[in-house]
């Protein structure tokens, strides 16, 4: 009992903190705009704010000039606090807000050509270094292990992996894709799996290098949808195409006006659209309900001791149970898109008709 009594009196300490420290000068939260800054992507890893004084780690910024068309390469440190550095800033306006902005001779404000290491891109680079050295580990494992029959069972760390993969080829990719077809989808199927999971996992760290909101975020859930309509498409077979223009429905929904195709046709985009919006949305929606909660803190401050205190405790109980929340989000939300992908590779393998009836 007394360290659960130490825990909570460790976090309201941590809170109470926080208010002080991350109390703006006006004494005022804007809290829409704190959520929106967290969630978004920025050029810096801000760790906290003392003081007026922001503490954020520099990321490296690369942009081409639209005036002298020359590159430049420096830290986002010079930057931060509003500073312009070699006519470079980040706009506060609402066209360009958050983004690096270039200032012209004539005054005139435009956005360059901007390829620079943000938070998110940042993640992304790590979390797939990672992967790819947790992978290349466990195969090497399995190589040593073909000229040594008496290594049956794998370690610990390979036995886990190598649950988790059979997990998803054996309850994923050959009941949703079916027939021998998961074998050319597999490799796809598992990579996307562990990448949601991993950069999800990551993102619900507080602390550096954590808390970037990757599948939070719009361009990347595009990009991973994006894949899978390609994958989709290309290798779905000729009946799979007869089927979107031709479907085998009653004549008059497909002449004189195709209602079906158009349905069919319209079924290509909205599927991979779907898996965009539920990751994205879902991820979103996990970090703003944290953050939202981590505020009470901070709107309760002149509410009075008693109800500061008892809000705060409130705040940080709640917290922690969306958080284990999260950890369950972050493995569902893979296991969906996972899961969906393989069955619009399935659908896309469809055979013809008389090929089914000699199966049978």
């Amino acid at each position: 009992m007394k360290y659960k009594a130490f825990i909570l009196f460790l976090g309201l300490a941590l809170c109470s903190f926080q208010a002080h420290a991350g109390e703006p000068e006006g004494g005022e939260l804007n809290v829409n705009e704190l959520i929106l800054e967290h969630i978004g992507d920025e050029y810096g890893w801000h760790v906290t704010t003392i003081d007026g004084h922001d503490f954020a780690i520099p990321l490296p910024i690369i942009v081409r000039s639209e005036q002298t068309g020359e590159w430049h390469l420096f830290s986002s440190a010079h930057l931060h606090g509003g500073h312009a550095y070699e006519r470079f800033s980040i706009s506060h306006e609402e066209a360009h807000k958050g983004k690096i902005v270039e200032t012209l001779a004539d005054g005139e404000v435009v956005r360059p050509l901007d390829f620079s290491i943000t938070k998110v891109a940042f993640t992304l680079i790590m979390c797939s270094l990672i992967l790819i050295t947790m992978v290349l580990y466990c195969a090497r494992w399995y190589r040593k292990r073909q000229g040594h029959p008496e290594l049956i069972s794998p370690p610990g760390f390979i036995a886990f992996m190598e649950l988790v993969i059979m997990s998803v080829v054996d309850g994923i990719a050959k009941p949703c894709c079916g027939g021998e077809h998961y074998k050319r989808y597999t490799p796809y199927l598992l990579t996307v799996f562990f990448f949601i999971i991993f950069v999800n996992l990551v993102g619900l760290i507080p602390i550096f290098p954590g808390g970037a909101n990757v599948t939070g975020n719009i361009a990347v859930t595009c990009v991973l949808a994006l894949f899978t309509f390609a994958i989709t498409n290309i290798y779905g077979t000729k009946e799979y195409w007869k089927e979107i223009f031709w479907p085998d429905v009653p004549w008059w929904l497909k002449v004189p006006v195709p209602i079906m195709p158009a349905v069919e046709f319209l079924s290509i985009f909205t599927k991979p659209f779907a898996l965009m919006i539920r990751l994205f949305a879902s991820i979103l929606a996990g970090h703003a309900l944290l953050l939202g909660l981590t505020c009470t803190v901070f709107l309760t401050v002149k509410l009075g001791t008693g109800m500061w205190a008892g809000m705060t405790a409130f705040s940080i109980i709640l917290s922690i149970f969306s958080s284990f929340v999260e950890l369950l989000v972050a493995y569902i939300q893979a296991y969906v898109f996972t899961m969906l992908s393989a069955i619009y590779f399935g659908l896309s393998q469809v055979e013809p008709h008389h090929a089914k009836e000699v199966k049978d």
